[in-house]
């Protein structure tokens, strides 16, 4: 396990507090100022000037600030995606991209964009401000996404949380889910710009090719003609990123529906905080209601539970 501690100015300081904003966790220690937790890293930002990147990911995350500024998105050397090997000059091909969000956060869906970008349109979606979700706060992702769907032809699903429920009780895996909900994004994307054809699909890689093939036996379209899969794919072509952008968006926008109906504002992740609120739910408006915003077989059902039976008067 990677430990590394750069020393950064504030100006950069303030970009990586923004930059891993939605991924922070409540860290209480002396000179501490920020944390967050990404599923392989942990950032801790210190009063001092240091930041520090801890886990098994934290080379990765170290070298974007390492140089006191962002890794440019458009620098495909530098990733450690894992795939399919991908063209040299991937990067300037016209592209379908594909990825989801939502399948770690116990309250709200699962949203899957596929997004066509071709050629002559890629230094457009950059000077928009596109890169690496993870490199982006929720507010800019949201700015943008307009001027996104405007400019590219693209495809969004969403799947709710009672949908997800019902298949999840019938048997079907999130990964199964997903490889469904992406297939179906690209279908519909491909309707839209043809007669025009992208050079490759790529799909931001949750499973291997022959997994992903395999939970879509049965199915009557299956998307295969250039498809390619890459872990990080978001860095890899701004397709992807746009993808991941518009993808997070609806999460957002589904996010704020729920909470003005159960009259909370909804917290994302799984931790602590989801438990506690997921517990109020449950409460003041039963397990019915908690049950039609969350992904029900979640750990943190019964972690909410346990909270509510202490809570109630005996």
């Amino acid at each position: 396990m990677s430990t590394i501690v750069l020393n950064l100015n504030d100006t950069v300081q303030k970009e990586v507090m923004s930059t891993y904003s939605r991924h922070m966790v409540d860290r209480k220690a002396p000179g501490v100022i920020f944390a967050a937790k990404l599923p392989d890293c942990a950032i801790t930002v210190y009063r001092s000037g240091k930041v520090m990147f801890q886990g098994n990911g934290g080379d990765r995350e170290a070298e974007k600030w390492s140089q006191g500024g962002i890794e440019p998105a458009s620098s495909v050397k530098k990733t450690s995606s894992k795939g399919d090997l991908l063209p040299p000059n991937f990067a300037d091909l016209s592209v379908v991209g594909s990825d989801e969000t939502g399948t770690g956060d116990y309250f709200g869906p699962i949203t899957v964009a596929a997004v066509y970008v071709p050629k002559e349109r890629i230094q457009l979606v950059k000077e928009l401000g596109v890169k690496d979700s993870k490199m982006l706060t929720d507010d800019f992702m949201r700015k943008i996404a307009p001027d996104l769907k405007a400019s590219l032809l693209h495809h969004v699903l969403i799947l709710r949380n009672p949908k997800y429920n019902a298949m999840q009780a019938s048997g079907m895996s999130q990964g199964k889910m997903k490889a469904k909900l992406h297939n179906q994004a690209l279908l519909k994307l491909l309707q839209k710009i043809a007669p025009d054809k992208p050079d490759h699909i790529l799909i931001d890689q949750f499973a291997e090719r022959n997994t992903y093939y395999n939970y879509l036996k049965g199915d009557k379209e299956v998307v295969r003609d250039q498809v390619l899969f890459a872990t990080k794919a978001e860095q890899l072509h701004v397709a992807v990123a746009a993808a991941s952008i518009l993808a997070r968006c609806a999460f957002l926008n589904e996010m704020d529906k729920l909470s003005k109906l159960v009259g909370t504002t909804l917290p994302k992740g799984a931790g602590p905080k989801v438990d506690e609120v997921a517990a109020q739910i449950l409460l003041a408006q039963g397990e019915e209601a908690l049950n039609n915003i969350t992904k029900w077989h979640f750990a943190n059902t019964g972690k909410a539970s346990r909270i509510a039976s202490k809570s109630r008067p005996l």
